[in-house]
């Protein structure tokens, strides 16, 4: 891992998340807006201080091989016989896959991982109408849903000290190959009369970060909906956080919401095979994306994620890596209108907006046994 690539910071602000899906769109706040660029630009400053001491505490390193292995790991299981990678450059018009013919699966992890996309995802974001309230603690959220298979490696700095943040919980989710959320009836989330997804878990799941920061999880590449381009959603919980018996979390709050995209090169790619290329909805680009315009625009913020090819074809699987660095004094209020409790998924009205999993009022830590 080069260094200077790792801290050369891509800022992620994601006050502008408000509208996240179709239906739930807002006027741009001009004043937050300002906001987000004056901390984007003092975080920047803070992260540029932290390469010597990473370097010297192994993190980078550790960053390397591991994420090595997980390719090796990968490639095995598919029995590929090469890879394939590209060098980033601009956030829009750049890949973030590396395209150096000479790099190969015995290439230094040094090169393959040289480009380490840094998100700072403050102030806050949005986590949209679909986020689900007290999902499993699991790094396999696949559940057997067709799509080309991706491994996704998260790793948490603290954007104050540059040290790895560990026991942060890691809540992912994002729709699968055909744009549907898992745990959501809603007009605009797939079929609306089939009331039998509000009990589905498929995409969604927590994990805690381990001493590096590190959280990996097992997934497949999201399709896309009305009005917004391929993306993950992303919140960090912090604090008092417990995993309780049945598999879910309680208490704590929350430092970090955010969204992460891919190239559009390789959604194109991906949108090509099936069953992606059964949606017949209109794909909008990461250009024409409203939020990956608000998170990019005046900024050297590049919210898009890392990635090599597993095998010989996109089929095969992806891997892909970012680092994300988070303000942990931070504290925000993930609004949701779905929980899954112990006897399957409910509609909210309104819901908790305490920021915690196990605030009052909210189901979360009550998922099913």
């Amino acid at each position: 891992m080069q260094l200077q690539s790792l801290l050369s910071i891509a800022l992620v602000g994601c006050a502008a998340l408000t509208a996240a899906h179709p239906g739930h769109h807002e006027e741009r706040d001009e004043a937050s807006l300002m906001q987000k660029r004056a901390y984007q630009a003092n975080v920047k400053r803070g992260l540029e201080k932290c390469s010597e001491q990473l370097e010297a505490r192994g993190v980078n390193k550790r960053a390397d091989i591991r994420r090595r292995e997980t390719v090796e790991k990968l490639r095995r299981n598919m029995m590929s016989k090469r890879l394939t990678v590209r060098d980033p450059e601009t956030v829009l018009n750049k890949s973030h896959e590396v395209t150096d013919g000479s790099i190969t699966v015995d290439s230094p992890e040094s090169v393959i991982f040289s480009d380490n996309t840094t998100c700072v995802l403050n102030p806050e974001g949005e986590t949209g109408p679909f986020y689900v309230l007290g999902e499993y603690v699991r790094s396999d959220v696949s559940e057997g849903q067709e799509g080309v298979p991706l491994t996704l490696d998260a790793q948490f700095l603290d954007v104050e000290t540059c040290e790895p943040i560990t026991s942060l919980w890691f809540d992912l989710w994002n729709c699968n190959s055909t744009g549907v959320y898992s745990g959501v009836v809603s007009q605009g989330n797939g079929n609306a009369d089939d009331t039998s997804n509000i009990n589905a878990t498929f995409l969604r799941g927590i994990q805690e970060t381990d001493d590096d920061g590190v959280v990996q999880f097992t997934t497949v590449f999201p399709g896309h909906y009305s009005g917004r381009t391929t993306h993950h959603h992303v919140v960090g919980h912090i604090g008092n956080v417990t995993k309780l018996s049945n598999n879910t979390i309680t208490g704590g709050t929350v430092a970090h919401i955010g969204q992460l995209f891919w190239d559009q090169d390789l959604i194109y790619e991906v949108e090509a095979t099936a069953p992606y290329n059964t949606n017949t909805i209109t794909i909008t680009t990461n250009a024409d994306d409203h939020v990956f315009d608000d998170e990019t625009e005046d900024t050297t913020s590049d919210p898009v994620i890392n990635y090599i090819r597993v095998g010989d074809t996109v089929e095969d699987g992806i891997f892909g890596w970012i680092t994300i660095a988070v303000n942990q004094s931070a504290t925000y209020d993930p609004n949701y209108s779905f929980a899954l409790t112990s006897t399957g998924g409910v509609a909210e009205s309104g819901g908790d907006d305490s920021g915690s999993p196990g605030g009052s009022g909210s189901p979360g830590g009550s998922g099913p046994p």
